[in-house]
């Protein structure tokens, strides 16, 4: 049984820990998971207790993992295998909690900057690619020699895509390829000139050009996935891509590609749908989807704003992993915000499992900024990051007395003219205002009360007064299986 507001201890003994497979043999265990490199990593900063974090579908391996790179090392090494909210995320917390001095990170990760330093490797696996059925694939889908495409994969696929652009570029001429952006280790420097970073990934771009004029060839997937639109890394290089560029993916197993082109359209149009939920929304719920990335508290405080300054009430919400039985305790709520990692905001979620749509924060910001440009002109941003000050993307909220505010607007969905929002300053929360009920009592005007209100049933009345006086008896004893007054039969 769920309780109301955070997930049963039982759920964690009770779920299946991701899919079930074969573990990796113990020959392939030093290639598959790099134990070579992780080993002298360890030995590099001398540390004596390390943090082995893994995803659920390769917690299988964790064990031999673990004991492999104790018998090298002399280290003792802890394993993390039930993240607060996310598994791509490093989960620091866990870490310092466990007193690790380093922590190692298996599997798929977003690669988000942590909020507090800790040295971190990652270890995003190496899955056989047929260079050879990719070369072919990625002919037939780009026949012109000097169209610029860019080379991208899935994290595991990372390692051979410099192995399939040199069998491309000699006949090839444009061809980029991207590579993954790895925080920087704890006290160093970015490089200069520094590359472009976007999607979790560096792409070197020559002097002048722009990553919009290219097209992209993904390397990753796979035919045996029931829905394609279950990847979250995938997605969120379709919603930022340039709408009208070529993207096509291929299968790494078979050189199947598929052309992306109306998945995206797709993506593109449950978004401004999401976004016009967001703008008809009186109450905004803030889930706090991640602790352990870097600028969540300024982006907490960013997206307050924005809601406020839309007139729109806003609660903050920290619940863990978001499930239809927590979100439902709150019914008041319109539309809920999932301030996650790039990966954590676009997670799948099952169709009609929650009863309030779940946004990411730039369809917030969309929704709410005035200033923000139309749909077709600005970016879909997976990273809230990139909305804060400081960012190439960030636009500032415009002065109350811009005419931007006064501006009519009409739902796409009820159809109805939305008032313009009042300005409040910072200093005004709103909460102050008294509303008078029938009874001549004063009560605190709030989302919540308004929602009770208008219940048709709203809890036991208390009827003071008007209940007869009894005296306590004793009632039932024993447990709901058998009562002490109840015969054995």
């Amino acid at each position: 049984m769920e309780s109301m507001f955070s997930s049963p201890a039982e759920a964690a003994l009770q779920r299946e820990a991701g899919v079930p497979g074969l573990l990796t043999p113990l020959p392939d265990l030093d290639r598959v998971y790099e134990l070579e490199r992780v080993a002298g990593f360890i030995r590099d900063l001398g540390c004596e207790r390390v943090a082995l974090q893994f995803p659920d579908q390769l917690l299988g391996d964790a064990v031999a993992v673990a004991a492999r790179l104790e018998e090298t090392t002399g280290s003792k090494m802890f394993i993390l295998g039930d993240t607060a909210y996310g598994s791509c995320c490093m989960d620091v917390l866990g870490a310092e909690q466990a007193g690790a001095q380093a922590l190692i990170h298996f599997g798929p990760a977003c690669l988000s900057p942590p909020a507090r330093p800790l040295p971190v490797a990652f270890v995003l696996g190496q899955r056989s690619v047929a260079l050879e059925l990719c070369v072919k694939a990625f002919e037939a889908q780009n026949p012109d020699p000097k169209a610029p495409v860019v080379l991208l994969s899935e994290p595991a696929c990372a390692h051979a895509l410099e192995a399939l652009a040199t069998l491309l570029r000699p006949q090839y001429l444009d061809l980029l390829v991207s590579s993954p952006a790895f925080p920087l280790p704890v006290g160093s420097l970015s490089p200069e000139p520094k590359p472009l970073e976007r999607f979790g990934r560096y792409f070197p771009l020559a002097p002048g050009r722009r990553l919009e004029e290219y097209g992209a060839f993904y390397v990753g997937g796979s035919e045996a996935s029931p829905d394609p639109d279950l990847d979250p890394d995938l997605s969120r290089l379709l919603l930022g891509w340039a709408p009208g560029r070529p993207f096509f993916s291929c299968c790494p197993d078979t050189g199947k590609t598929q052309d992306e082109g109306a998945r995206a359209g797709r993506l593109r149009a449950r978004r401004r749908y999401l976004v016009e939920r967001a703008r008809d929304a009186r109450v905004v719920g803030l889930l706090a989807g991640t602790l352990g990335v870097a600028q969540h508290r300024e982006a907490l405080a960013h997206l307050r704003n924005l809601t406020e300054a839309a007139g729109k009430r806003s609660y903050v919400l920290a619940l863990g992993r978001p499930t239809p039985a927590k979100l439902a305790n709150f019914p008041e709520v319109d539309v809920f915000v999932l301030l996650a990692c790039p990966l954590g905001a676009l997670a799948p979620q099952l169709s009609g499992s929650f009863f309030r749509p779940i946004l990411a924060p730039c369809e917030l910001e969309a929704a709410c900024n005035p200033a923000w440009p139309p749909p077709g002109l600005a970016p879909h941003l997976t990273h809230y990051a990139d909305l804060l000050p400081g960012s190439l993307f960030h636009v500032p909220l415009p002065p109350p007395e811009s005419e931007l505010w006064e501006t009519p607007d009409v739902s796409l969905i009820t159809g109805a003219l939305r008032p313009p929002p009042a300005w409040k300053s910072s200093n005004d929360s709103g909460s102050l205002a008294l509303t008078p009920r029938p009874q001549l009592e004063l009560a605190e005007s709030s989302p919540a009360a308004s929602f009770l209100s208008s219940r048709s049933w709203q809890g036991l009345e208390p009827r003071l007064g008007q209940t007869p006086v009894t005296e306590a008896v004793s009632g039932r004893r024993g447990i709901a299986i058998a009562y002490e007054d109840e015969g054995s039969g």
